[in-house]
């Protein structure tokens, strides 16, 4: 695994046009050689003009659950996890409010961009948010039945561990409610004890590139 590798992919990720309906530009994380991989929906619609993931309103919640259970920061966050997602381009707006939910065929087609890098990455922890990136791992359920739990699932003929977390929208209330304020307080904890973010934290303590 090389930043040199990652960085091709990028490039050629970038460059796909093979989802008409979706709104360019593709956007995609930092080159990160890392074993943890944070998958999101879709972008919304500042994320193409931001150039980054999780950018907006949701991005400042999800970076301060981070901050709270790893001490990381923002930055530090986005070193250190890989950020993918089920759709990397902003589907566009529903014509009754909101976003378009991403329709299934352009997931699948999407879907070879992440088994991709599950290869490439090695992943070892894969962290999906929301209920659109919980369902390309898991079998469909309510929040409070996988929130908070850890699962072992396979993509791209890997396993890795898969710790869920609700979307950090304004828009949801699931996660500043019971049960969902504990199940997060659950699965923050079960990321932080995770060898993965340990090996992560120790690297850059040391100074180690990667």
């Amino acid at each position: 695994m090389s930043a040199t590798a990652i960085e091709k992919h990028l490039a050629a990720l970038r460059r796909c046009h093979l989802c008409p309906r979706m709104h360019k530009p593709v956007v995609v994380g930092r080159p990160v050689a890392s074993l943890i991989m944070l998958v999101g929906q879709a972008p919304g619609d500042k994320e193409p003009h931001l150039g980054r993931p999780f950018a907006w309103t949701a991005g400042k919640t999800l970076f301060k659950w981070f901050s709270t259970a790893l001490g990381w920061s923002e930055d530090e966050v986005r070193d250190r996890i890989y950020f993918a997602a089920v759709c990397r381009c902003f589907p566009g707006k529903h014509p009754r409010g909101g976003d378009r939910v991403p329709a299934p065929e352009e997931i699948d087609v999407c879907g070879r961009w992440l088994e991709r890098e599950f290869e490439l990455l090695q992943t070892a922890l894969v962290i999906p948010v929301g209920r659109l990136a919980i369902g390309r791992f898991l079998e469909p359920a309510p929040l409070q039945e996988v929130v908070g739990r850890t699962f072992r699932v396979r993509l791209a003929g890997r396993q890795a561990d898969c710790i869920p977390l609700p979307h950090p929208s304004g828009a949801s209330p699931w996660h500043r409610m019971e049960p969902g304020k504990t199940l997060l307080a659950q699965g923050l904890a079960l990321i932080a004890a995770h060898p993965a973010i340990a090996a992560r934290s120790l690297t850059k303590a040391q100074g180690f590139a990667g």
